[in-house]
């Protein structure tokens, strides 16, 4: 049987391979909580940001292509918005949902509880990198949540009502700019979670 015909055994496969490589270069002998907080935390991202990045850089592009083709005998985007988008769309939100709540919970434990997140929130002393990191992931999700889950809701006619063309192209334009939007900040976003361990570029 091999696990790699299926997501799921890819997945499992995946995080038992990590385990064996775990016990092979030795460990301290407890549990790290922040690092299997910091684990999840940047597998969920990988999730989010990558799709948020095939929006971006594949999904819509090749939509607007389907659409220029659509009257000359092309297949239109009727796949992609059918059966791609619905199902990427969730794995997203969900994802950047995850994403953030696992964020949150390794602020409390870098910063000793309550306080770590109040102090990276309040961009103070050490935790201010990380903080501005954890602003714009804020930011970000309620973008998801708030703009662009909704609006495509009702582009694919995932809402069960019927909007006017006038609606469509709207809610067009607000999940487009919401996931650029998105898309520019997860560039400084990756900074704040990276340089915090590391430094600051320059």
């Amino acid at each position: 049987m091999n696990p790699l015909k299926s997501i799921t055994g890819t997945l499992v496969a995946g995080f038992i391979l990590a385990v064996l490589i775990i016990i092979a270069l030795g460990s301290a002998g407890q549990v790290n909580i922040l690092e299997w907080t910091v684990w999840l935390h940047a597998f969920v991202g990988i999730i989010w940001i990558g799709l948020l990045y095939y929006f971006n850089f594949v999904q819509v592009p090749a939509v607007g292509a389907a659409l220029s083709e659509a009257d000359n005998g092309g297949p239109g985007p009727a796949a992609i918005n059918k059966y791609v988008a619905p199902k990427a769309l969730w794995w997203f939100r969900w994802a950047a949902l995850l994403t953030w709540l696992t964020g949150v919970s390794a602020l409390a434990q870098l910063g000793g509880g309550h306080q770590g997140i109040i102090d990276a929130f309040m961009l103070s002393g050490n935790m201010a990198i990380i903080g501005m990191g954890a602003w714009l992931g804020t930011i970000m999700l309620f973008n998801v949540w708030g703009l662009i889950w909704p609006n495509q809701k009702k582009i694919l006619g995932l809402d069960g009502k019927e909007h006017s063309a006038d609606e469509i192209a709207k809610a067009k334009t607000i999940a487009l700019m919401a996931s650029r939007t998105n898309t520019m900040l997860s560039i400084p976003m990756l900074l704040g979670m990276t340089a915090y361990a590391h430094g600051l570029p320059f």
